[in-house]
């Protein structure tokens, strides 16, 4: 009997998703980053559903991303906000949407581990699995202009 891959998204893929939500639960404004991940990490894994985390998520990356993200808020809006037509602004863009780039951002601009196609490739496909409109199209393009920014001598 060959071995089985597990369906579905990756140990990263799970960490990615789960910090979107963690973020967006702290644009919200009611808890702060810190007691968010404590929430995932202890109460929150192995939950079903939309707010739940995967039990082999990648903590370590989950936690990373977060925290990151909060810390550097302002940083990482302003690399977003510069990447957005010049018809965008920052407040125009739905929470959500905020909370997918700005994961991104962080991982592109302070995460050189990471390949820049997996970058764009993991928040696209988190943007298809809350909407099935033009939302991921505009993210895979607002992070392409994120990744000439933040990496400019690592292109794709």
């Amino acid at each position: 009997m060959s071995d089985v891959k597990p369906v579905g998204p990756s140990r990263r893929q799970a960490a990615r998703l789960s910090a979107v939500q963690a973020l967006y639960q702290w644009q919200e404004g009611q808890d702060a980053p810190a007691e968010i991940v404590e929430q995932f990490l202890k109460v929150r894994t192995g939950e079903a559903g939309e707010g739940g985390m995967r039990r082999d998520a990648d903590k370590p990356l989950f936690k990373d991303v977060v925290e990151g993200t909060a810390s550097r808020r302002d940083e990482l809006e302003a690399l977003v906000s510069a990447s957005l037509a010049e018809d965008w602004t920052w407040a125009r863009v739905d929470r959500l949407v905020r909370a997918i780039l700005l994961a991104g951002a962080y991982e592109l601009a302070h995460r050189p581990d990471v390949p820049l196609r997996v970058v764009i490739n993991e928040y696209v496909e988190i943007a298809h699995a809350f909407y099935d409109k033009g939302e991921p199209s505009f993210i895979n393009s607002v992070l392409d202009r994120v990744a000439r920014q933040a990496r400019p001598s690592d292109r794709k």
